[in-house]
C-alpha cells in the first residue's frame, strides 16, 4: 500500500515540475512561527506563515486544511472568493497530508470562533512522497517507533517533550559548572590505552597510524586528570563514550556522560556538591522533585541517606564483605538466586553482585561509602581503613546513579593497583581496567588532591521513568536486513 501512495505522489511532484513549479525550493521568509501567529489580532495582513501538512478538508469552495511548526498548530482557510478557482484546484490536486508549505494572508475567526489564516497566497514547499502513519493510531510496533523516531517525534507531543526534556537537562548541567568557575574541555575519544572504567572496550583500526586504537570508555577521566597535573582546577567534559557490553533498560553501548575534576576537594565536598547540582539540575529540567521511578517514590528534596557497603550488604546478606572468601560469596549468591557470569569470576566480581542484590531494595536518594578498595583501582584509600575508599555513588531507585570520589594521586600505589588490575585481565576478566603506564608518568610530576565526579544519561532515563534506550533521540538499531 505503501508503494502506491508513493507512486501517486511522485506523479505529484513530476507534473508539479512540468508546471515550472519547482517542489524543493530552498527557502521561505516567514513572518511568525505559529504559536505566535495564532496571538495576531483579528485583521492583521500580509501573515507569512509555514509548516507541514497535518489536516486537509475540502468542503466544495472552502478548504480548511491545519499546518503545524515546531512551535505548534494553527488552522489555514482556502475560500474562493480570496484566492481564483483555478489556484484552488491547484491546491486541491496537489497538496498531500505530510506536505510541507508557505502561505500568506490575513488574520480573521471562523464561524466556529477559530483564529485562523485566510489564504491570499501560497506556496509548495517540500513535497512528501510518503504518508504520515494514521494520526489516532500514530506507529503501534515499539521497534518501528525507535527506528523511524522522526515520525514519533513528529506524532507524538510526549516524544517532542522528551527531546526538549532531554536538551535542558544537559544544558542545566553545563550551565551549574559554568557558574561554579569550570571551564569545558574535549578529551580524546579514540585510546592506545582505555581507562577510568571497568568496561570491555570497542576495538577499531586506525588506518593513518596502521594500529588498533579503542573507543573511550569514560569521559577522559584520565586525560582530565592530567589536566590536573597541568595546573588547572576545574574541569569538565559532556560527551559520548562507548562500551562493548550487555543491553539492559539501564545499560547503552554508546551514550552520553559528564566527568568533571576540580583540584583540592576531596568526596565530602564532593557529596554536598553532587546534591545540590542534581536539585538544580532536576528541578530546571522537570520543574519538581518529586517522583515515581520503578515503583519507588523518591523525593530529592528530602534529606538525602548515607549508606555503608558492608553494612547494608551484612544487613542484607549475612555476609561480611572485608572477610568472606570468594568460595563463601560464591555460595551465597547461588543461594540468593542471584545470576552471575561465571567467567573470569573473582572474588572482586563476587562482591560486586552481592552489592547490587541489595541495592535494588533502597529508595534514596542516599550516598553509598566505604566501597572496598578492590573495586575501584582509581580512589584515595580512607586513612584509617585502607581496605576501602574515599569513594561515594548516588543511589536513587535501587540503582547507582552517578559516582564521584578522592581521586588517588600517589603514583606508587596508582601503579600497584593496575599491576592488580593487569593480573585480573590476565586471568580472564574483560572488565578489569587496563595499565596506563603514561598517566602514572604524568602523576609522577605531582598531582594536587582532586575530586571527580561523572554521570550518564541514565540519570534522566531514570527521571523519565524509561528504559534508556527510550530516552536517545536516534538509539542504534539493527539493520532491517539482518533482523
Amino acid at each position: 500500500m505503501e508503494d502506491e501512495y508513493r507512486k501517486v505522489r511522485a506523479k505529484k511532484r513530476e507534473d508539479l515540475i512540468m508546471a515550472g513549479v519547482d517542489p524543493y525550493p530552498s527557502s521561505f521568509d516567514r513572518s511568525h512561527a505559529l504559536d505566535k501567529a495564532i496571538k495576531l489580532k483579528v485583521g492583521t495582513k500580509k501573515v507569512r506563515l509555514c509548516g507541514r501538512l497535518m489536516m486537509i478538508r475540502d468542503i466544495g469552495k472552502i478548504c480548511f486544511a491545519q499546518v503545524q511548526d515546531e512551535s505548534g498548530r494553527m488552522q489555514i482557510v482556502f475560500n474562493q472568493n480570496e484566492i481564483d478557482r483555478e489556484q484552488y484546484k491547484f491546491f486541491i490536486k496537489n497538496f498531500d497530508l505530510g506536505d510541507f508549505i508557505g502561505v500568506e494572508g490575513e488574520i480573521f475567526t471562523t464561524k466556529t470562533g477559530e483564529k485562523s489564516l485566510l489564504v491570499k497566497k501560497f506556496e509548495m514547499l517540500a513535497k512528501a512522497l510518503l504518508p504520515l502513519p494514521d494520526k489516532w493510531h500514530g506507529i503501534q510496533d515499539e521497534e518501528e517507533k525507535l527506528r523511524k523516531r522522526y515520525l514519533d517525534i513528529l506524532l507524538n507531543p510526549e516524544v517532542k517533550d522528551l527531546v526538549y526534556k532531554r536538551s535542558m537537562f544537559w544544558q542545566s548541567i553545563r550551565e551549574f559548572l559554568l557558574k561554579d568557575g569550570f571551564i569545558e574541555v574535549e578529551t580524546p575519544v579514540f585510546e592506545t590505552t582505555p581507562g577510568g572504567a571497568d568496561a570491555r572496550p570497542f576495538i577499531t583500526h586506525h588506518n593513518a597510524m596502521d594500529m588498533d586504537v579503542y573507543l573511550r570508555i569514560s569521559m577522559g577521566e584520565l586525560w582530565q586528570k592530567r589536566l590536573m597535573v597541568a595546573g588547572l582546577e576545574k574541569v569538565f567534559e559532556i560527551g559520548r563514550q562507548f562500551r562493548n557490553e550487555g543491553m539492559s533498560t539501564e545499560h547503552l553501548q554508546d551514550y552520553t556522560q559528564m566527568e568533571f575534576y576540580m583540584a583540592y576537594k576531596d568526596f565530602r565536598y564532593g557529596m554536598k556538591m553532587a546534591e545540590k547540582m542534581y536539585k538544580y539540575v532536576i528541578k530546571k529540567t522537570f520543574g519538581t522533585l518529586q517522583f515515581t521511578i520503578k515503583d519507588h517514590k523518591v523525593d530529592f528534596s528530602k534529606k538525602w541517606e548515607v549508606y555503608d557497603y558492608r553494612e547494608t550488604v551484612l544487613k542484607m546478606t549475612g555476609i561480611d564483605v572485608t572477610q568472606a572468601s570468594e568460595k563463601e560469596i560464591e555460595t551465597k549468591l547461588k543461594e540468593l538466586k542471584i545470576n552471575y557470569d561465571k567467567n573470569g569470576f573473582n572474588i572482586t566480581r563476587g562482591i560486586d553482585n552481592l552489592w547490587k542484590f541489595c541495592r535494588k531494595k533502597i529508595t534514596g536518594p542516599g550516598f553509598l561509602i566505604n566501597t572496598p578498595v578492590v573495586l575501584e583501582p582509581l580512589a584515595k584509600r580512607v586513612p584509617d581503613r585502607p581496605d576501602v575508599v574515599e569513594r561515594f555513588q548516588i543511589i536513587i531507585a535501587g540503582s547507582e546513579i552517578g559516582k564521584g570520589f578522592s581521586e588517588l594521586n600517589d603514583p606508587i600505589d596508582q601503579a600497584g593497583r593496575f599491576a592488580g588490575q593487569q593480573a585480573l585481565r590476565d586471568a580472564g576478566d574483560e572488565e578489569a581496567q587496563f595499565n596506563d603506564t603514561d598517566y602514572v608518568e604524568a602523576m609522577e610530576h605531582g598531582m594536587p588532591p582532586t575530586f571527580g565526579f561523572g554521570v550518564s544519561e541514565r540519570l534522566f532515563a531514570f527521571l523519565m521513568d524509561r528504559p534508556v534506550r527510550e530516552c536517545q533521540i536516534f538509539p542504534l538499531m539493527r539493520p532491517k536486513n539482518k533482523e
